[in-house]
């Protein structure tokens, strides 16, 4: 089976997934979704086997006190996280090391294809190599600092740009795959 590594966020026309606070609420208010359409996340979440996902980005979902959101096995990778809060060790495994340690140990346990979610956590796989497709929202608002999608890189990395969709007449939504 083909492993294939993807990442699927939001950010803003700044290359924000966060507010400079750690808030994400300009997400929600920025553009009105009376009808709550999910912006391709169902059919994306569909191809996937299993979530890694960072700590910050774990707590964030923590902290939104609804039941627990996912209904695939979820990673998180973390360093400083010694052991997953009560309640939630059925629903999420810690792991630890390099991204592409925790790749290979996951491919072992037969999921192939992996979500990787939270800035930290992204940037962490494309340093290493990792991602092989990025779907990326772009809401229309400069929120003038925060905690950016992407950082230094150890090399330049090319992508192809598969395609590109609008949603609510406001927001764009674009597939990249990795060149290799």
């Amino acid at each position: 089976m083909e492993n294939k590594n993807y990442v699927f966020i939001a950010k803003s026309l700044d290359g924000y997934i966060a507010d400079i606070n750690g808030g994400i609420d300009w997400l929600e208010n920025t553009v009105p979704n009376p009808a709550g359409k999910d912006l391709g996340y169902v059919d994306f979440i569909h191809k996937i086997d299993a979530i890694i996902m960072g700590r910050t980005t774990f707590e964030k979902v923590l902290s939104f006190n609804i039941p627990w959101p996912y209904h695939l096995p979820v990673f998180v990778a973390s360093h400083t996280l010694k052991k997953i809060p009560v309640g939630y060790t059925e629903h999420v495994e810690l792991v630890k090391g390099a991204p592409n340690e925790i790749v290979t140990q996951l491919n072992k346990q037969g999921y192939h294809k992996l979500y990787i979610d939270g800035g930290n956590t992204v940037q962490g796989f494309l340093k290493e190599d990792l991602i092989d497709e990025m779907i990326l929202t772009t809401l229309p608002i400069l929120i003038g600092g925060g905690t950016p999608l992407f950082s230094e890189l150890p090399n330049p990395m090319l992508f192809n740009h598969v395609k590109s969709e609008v949603f609510l007449n406001a927001i764009t939504q674009d597939t990249y795959t990795r060149k290799r």
